[in-house]
């Protein structure tokens, strides 16, 4: 009964989204995509997509939205938003970041690249564009896709901070005490295999084409590199997707190195309080601003 009322409410929503769509001005870029995409499927095979289209998004994508970050710190007016501002970001730790980022791209994550073809033609996906998905279904997949890698990635993420095993992998990623928006993807090995497992299983759930993989590559991008960014700047539109983290949230675990584990949301841990170190400080930083004020 309850399945067959999700399954209704869910419906209702669908086809809420469709009608207003309806009312909604044409895309004036849908046709120029449109040619474009076919002109791809005309000209390359689809393993050239799969792969070589796979590899671009991601590369062009990741150091693309790592670019705002990287142009604040020359920026005098942006460091108002630095978090940690006691710990400017570096030449050699941005270097050495770098390297390894490029070690990681090219050796771990091109390997799993190459086997997205077999891995659209094993489950069926489509390319075509007839077969794509509506820009509300994409959107929603992609907020499914987020929802399932945020519960992987929390109890994985607390996992590897299990003082056996931690110094073996996660310490990597811990090296830097304060982020910024290149090191989302900084890693050990093992760790970009076992936390980035969780990206698939979102695909393997809802793909319906092989749009999505490129569009959750993008938001997974997005939002890892934001909450690695170490800027918290106003007005910025992530912020409006509900119980989202954020780079405080996220800043405060490389500080502290206990708590805030999940990825994107809030929910995991607010439910097992490994939040609670988080929410002692926040508080802690308001009567500090108070006495300030008050001081003023």
């Amino acid at each position: 009964m309850a399945m067959n009322d999700s399954i209704n409410i869910l419906n209702s929503a669908y086809l809420a989204v469709e009608y207003i769509d309806s009312f909604l001005p044409d895309n004036p870029l849908q046709q120029p995509f449109k040619n474009a995409w076919n002109y791809m499927l005309d000209n390359y095979t689809k393993f050239q997509i799969a792969t070589w289209g796979s590899l671009i998004v991601h590369e062009a994508s990741y150091f693309l939205l790592c670019l705002p970050g990287f142009v604040f710190q020359f920026i005098p007016y942006m460091q108002k938003y630095k978090i940690q501002q006691d710990k400017p970001e570096t030449w050699e730790k941005q270097w050495k970041c770098f390297k390894t980022l490029l070690f990681n791209h090219f050796f771990i994550q091109l390997p799993l690249i190459c086997g997205t073809y077999y891995f659209t033609e094993y489950f069926n996906i489509p390319y075509e564009w007839e077969e794509m998905p509506r820009w509300y279904i994409l959107v929603a997949q992609c907020f499914g896709c987020a929802v399932i890698e945020d519960a992987w990635h929390y109890f994985l993420h607390r996992l590897l901070h299990h003082k056996r095993i931690y110094k073996y992998i996660h310490k990597v990623h811990h090296e830097f005490v304060s982020p910024f928006g290149m090191q989302a993807e900084y890693a050990h090995p093992l760790e970009t295999l076992i936390l980035g497992a969780g990206f698939f299983i979102g695909i393997v759930v809802f793909c319906n084409h092989v749009i999505l993989l490129w569009a959750w590559v993008i938001c997974r991008l997005m939002e890892t590199i934001d909450v690695h960014s170490g800027y918290d700047v106003p007005l910025n539109p992530l912020h409006l997707v509900p119980f989202y983290a954020g780079a405080r949230f996220h800043d405060f675990h490389h500080m502290n190195f206990i708590g805030n584990y999940a990825s994107t949301f809030t929910w995991w841990d607010r439910i097992f309080g490994t939040d609670s170190q988080f929410i002692a400080y926040k508080e802690k930083e308001k009567k500090q601003q108070l006495i300030t004020k008050k001081k003023a």
